[in-house]
């Protein structure tokens, strides 16, 4: 049964892809590599060591690019691995699997609530041992070391290594035309609505119609940027020990209120209830609305994008910190970390463990983000060429970005991203992932909404919240 509970796991695709409109660049090195733990070709013959993976991002983007992706990890590390990507209804496809008997040496997952579900199900191998005492895991410069609080149980013992870094969300707003405007960037809640009101109402396009929104969200998606000048985090927070959400609580109307008076003055984009996130940032890249909620990548990625379709676009996305709260704090979300679970069942342990140290070395990294040389990109000395292939993966092999520091992009980054991700370690902090949040966000999301759109008052709103979650004991208070 704990092996089951695996198949019930949730995998998001955060972060998003890293698109780049650069075809060659300096960098990465031509030393050789003479270990298994830097990436190099290993002394093992491969058919000694196996592996068999289930994962959703990693690996190469169709079936036959998935092939040669294993074949490069064979050349690589001597592991002879099968990497299986279901096309879709990832959750059922892994259900399934394992409840049929299947043995799988590394699972991929992005849920810490459903992590500790597993960990609690004794379904995880403990892997303490294996990272305090890998000289590439245990290396600072490779992976902070506090990072690896996020991946430990409640026993404080570790489950499970990082496959990627993962980053967060905020807002992202029209930098040119904060300047056109001769607007500075927000600040407070108050600035926030200045900004958006002067989107909405000062032609920032400068086509002459009043057809622009101030902000645009896909539903509930994030909004943290804006609940945190009431000093509201999303999801659970416990005090003494007793389950609360914030989002569901009476200090939470006033944000309602301000939501729904920019829906009302037409700042808000009124489709923002149906969006999904392809319609969002359309509006953003096609001039109709000035301020978005979304990932740090996705700074650079509107960035590129615009570029490559007019060299000679004003257009710039900037990455924006939270509004501050009443003790001059912010909070900013933080997405929750990829990672490789090792079931207790693993038929190959030891191949999963010499894989997780290839996956944070160069060689691991520049297969998980360029992918494979020859097909994906080419390498004359310091310089790499991305070909055809390569642009229309993105550099995107399950690996945008990665922890160790000692690896720097071929590439460089896109445009706003690295002043997205100060934002995001100075400031973005995990939320508590509990099991019975999927539940509770039902409930939270449909009446947030209501009272966003002005379909119910704030205060209403907020009490059939806090009703339903006490009945369906999701709250503790």
């Amino acid at each position: 049964m704990a092996l089951l509970a695996i198949g019930s796991m949730l995998l998001s695709a955060c972060g998003g892809n890293t698109p780049n409109n650069g075809t060659s660049a300096n960098g990465g090195t031509d030393e050789t590599q003479n270990s298994a733990s830097t990436g190099a070709p290993s002394e093992t013959p491969a058919g000694d060591m196996k592996l068999r993976i289930l994962s959703a991002n990693v690996g190469g983007k169709t079936p036959e690019e998935n092939a040669k992706f294993e074949q490069e990890i064979k050349r690589l590390t001597g592991i002879d691995v099968t990497i299986e990507r279901p096309a879709s209804d990832y959750d059922q496809k892994v259900l399934t699997a394992l409840g049929s008997g299947e043995k799988y040496d590394l699972i991929e997952g992005s849920d810490l609530g459903k992590l500790n579900s597993f960990v609690e199900q004794g379904a995880l191998t403990n892997l303490t041992d294996f990272v305090q005492g890998s000289s590439q895991l245990s290396d600072p410069s490779v992976v902070p070391s506090a990072e690896w609080d996020q991946l430990k149980g409640q026993d404080g013992n570790i489950y499970a290594v990082f496959s990627k870094f993962q980053g967060g969300t905020m807002p992202i707003g029209r930098k040119d035309w904060l300047d056109k405007l001769n607007l500075q960037e927000p600040k407070t809640l108050d600035d926030y609505y200045n900004v958006l009101k002067a989107f909405k109402e000062q032609d920032p396009d400068g086509n002459g119609k009043a057809d622009t929104y101030g902000l645009s969200t896909s539903g509930l998606y994030d909004i943290q940027g804006f609940m945190s000048a009431a000093g509201l985090k999303y999801r659970y927070v416990l005090k003494d020990g007793k389950r609360t959400i914030p989002y569901a609580s009476d200090a939470a109307i006033p944000m309602y209120e301000w939501f729904a008076k920019l829906t009302k003055e037409g700042i808000m984009d009124p489709n923002f209830v149906t969006n999904d996130t392809g319609k969002m940032r359309n509006l953003f890249l096609t001039d109709r609305v000035g301020m978005v909620t979304y990932w740090d990548a996705w700074v650079g990625m509107f960035n590129s994008t615009r570029k490559e379709a007019d060299p000679n676009t004003t257009f710039e996305a900037k990455a924006l910190a939270s509004a501050t709260g009443p003790d001059g704090s912010l909070l900013m979300r933080r997405g929750d970390p990829d990672y490789w679970m090792m079931p207790v069942n693993a038929e190959h342990p030891d191949a999963a463990k010499k894989f997780l140290e290839f996956w944070h070395t160069e060689a691991g990294i520049t297969l998980g983000s360029l992918g494979i040389e020859g097909d994906d990109y080419t390498k004359d000395g310091d310089q790499y060429t991305l070909t055809a292939t390569g642009k229309e993966h993105n550099m995107d092999h399950g690996v945008p970005f990665w922890y160790n520091e000692t690896v720097k992009p071929p590439f460089g980054k896109l445009p706003g991203v690295q002043e997205a991700q100060d934002l995001v370690k100075q400031y973005a902090t995990l939320e508590l992932s509990l099991p019975e949040w999927a539940d509770a966000e039902k409930i939270v999301q449909n009446y947030a909404l209501k009272a966003m759109s002005g379909e119910m008052t704030a205060a209403d709103a907020v009490s059939q919240m806090q009703k339903e979650l006490k009945a369906a004991n999701l709250i503790d208070e």
